[in-house]
């Protein structure tokens, strides 16, 4: 969990139309393209090509710039899913109406105040949404009392506070909204040094798997990986899988570039198979009523009659004037010829 120091006593703070988007890198996304951008960058990577690594008791500042008049929404989703809502709170620098292309930051220079990282240790999304209008989190979070300085958050993980966030931006013009994610780690404080790796494709839509773990989309950069041989695959849809096995060192960066070209030929559909079977039941006895299962079927016109019946037991029953009544039961399966002689 993340902690809060406010001087002089410390606060802990877990760290943290067509529909909205739900997407593993980017949280919640407008599925058109907006008027206004906004990006969220950390301390430690102000251009975004990275994912940085803070140990426990690192100071972390993070960062926001609209590039238009917005309100900002700041949140952390922690590595066990802990989500907390860091802009607007009711810290001094707390408001979260932003003018464009103005920086915003948390904690800002002179709050009595620092987020220093506690913890748990794992991968950090940070999400910052970015609207001309003010929105309504009275469903999503809220200040239980007056003391509290960080609004309480109803959601889990980032599933949830997308799905929640997707309904809060419904009724506001979607190209007056849009969002953006920042990635850090949260590492231990005797943090083992760590290597990057780089998978790069031709084709869009590429997974990375890594050790039999899903990383996530190619084309992008994974840090702290601890070094070591690993398997590594690749799948993209309609291509056969990329299997290798790779090294990662301490302080470099493993590069693998696949070049997808063989195309996987899906097998045809078998041919649907037939619920029912041909049976042709054979009598001397013409004008005979035949029932199948308690419904009459027909009658024996030119020594038979010809049905198609679903597979599975029936029970056949043959009534005709001057001859006992034929009852008898039948398993059809592959069709056949049922021959029915009655007694008088």
């Amino acid at each position: 969990m993340k902690k809060l120091l406010v001087l002089p006593a410390a606060l802990l703070l877990s760290s943290a139309m067509a529909a909205p988007k739900i997407s593993a890198q980017s949280i919640i996304v407008n599925p058109v393209q907006p008027d206004l951008s906004v990006s969220v960058w950390t301390d430690k990577n102000p251009d975004g090509t990275q994912i940085p690594n803070y140990k426990v008791d690192d100071k972390i500042t993070l960062s926001v710039r609209p590039s238009q008049d917005a309100y900002i929404y700041l949140f952390n989703v922690d590595g066990t899913g802990k989500v907390d809502q860091l802009l607007p709170n009711r810290f001094a620098s707390g408001t979260n109406f932003v003018k464009a292309n103005t920086v915003k930051t948390f904690p800002a220079p002179g709050d009595q105040f620092t987020f220093d990282i506690a913890g748990p240790e794992g991968l950090n999304k940070v999400l910052v949404l970015a609207s001309k209008t003010q929105l309504d989190l009275g469903d999503l979070s809220k200040f239980s009392s007056q003391q509290d300085q960080l609004a309480t958050v109803n959601a889990k993980g980032q599933q949830q506070l997308a799905q929640a966030l997707s309904i809060v931006v419904s009724p506001i013009p979607q190209n007056s909204w849009v969002s953006d994610t920042a990635f850090y780690n949260v590492v231990s404080k005797q943090v083992a040094q760590t290597g990057n790796v780089f998978v790069g494709t031709n084709v869009s839509g590429a997974v990375v798997y890594l050790n039999g773990q899903r990383l996530g989309d190619a084309n992008q950069t994974y840090s702290a990986v601890r070094p070591g041989s690993y398997p590594l695959r690749i799948t993209a849809p309609g291509y056969r899988d990329y299997a290798t096995t790779i090294t990662v060192r301490a302080n470099a960066t493993t590069n693998v570039n696949v070049e997808f070209s063989t195309v996987v030929t899906p097998a045809p559909a078998p041919a649907p198979v037939s619920n029912t079977a041909p049976v042709s039941i054979r009598s001397t006895v013409a004008g005979a009523l035949i029932f199948v299962d308690g419904r009459q079927a027909g009658t024996i016109q030119n020594g038979g009659l010809d049905l198609n019946l679903t597979r599975g037991g029936h029970e056949i029953v043959l009534v005709a004037p001057g001859y006992n009544t034929f009852v008898n039961t039948y398993n059809v399966s592959q069709g056949g010829t049922i021959t029915i002689t009655p007694k008088r």
